[in-house]
This record gives C-alpha cells, structure tokens and sequence, in this order.
C-alpha cells in the first residue's frame, strides 16, 4: 500500500468516524435555530413586558403611598381637633 493509499484509507476512516458527530452537530444546529432560539425570544418577550408592568405598577404603588401617608397625617390632624372641641 503506498503512503497516498494510506492516506486515503486514513481520511475515508476518519470520514466514517466523524460523520454521527457532524451529523449530531447539524441536528443540534437546527433544533437550536427551531425551537429553542424561538422559546428564548418567547421567554425574553414575556420577561421584558413583566417588567415593565411591575415597574409602572412601582411608580404606582410610590404614588399610593405619598396619598396615604398625606391621608394619614390628614386624619391626624382632624382626630386631635375633634378631640379638642368634644
């Protein structure tokens, strides 16, 4: 067997070899392309839209507060000056 033949056979077993590992490869490839990048996007979507919900409903819920605690010192404030006339 001369060294190109050898060289040959080495390739063409090489070849054999690696084809599930290539082939593996590409089916990873493509189920990451077509379902799991997709899913991704999907959860990034969803998580991005929460946020902003939660962070407006914080505005919100600073903007609840400041009423409240003005309320209360309100309330205060009239509870004492009924005390005082009753």
């Amino acid at each position: 067997m001369t060294d190109n033949e050898l060289l040959l056979s080495i390739s063409d077993l090489l070849d054999n070899k690696l084809r599930p590992v290539k082939d593996d490869i590409k089916t990873l490839k493509l189920q990451n392309e077509n379902d799991i990048l997709p899913r991704l996007q999907n959860i990034e979507s969803c998580y991005t839209s929460t946020y902003r919900r939660y962070s407006n409903g914080m505005e919100q819920l600073d903007a609840i507060q400041s009423d409240i605690d003005i309320m209360k010192k309100v309330l205060q404030d009239h509870s004492e000056k009924l005390q005082k006339i009753g």
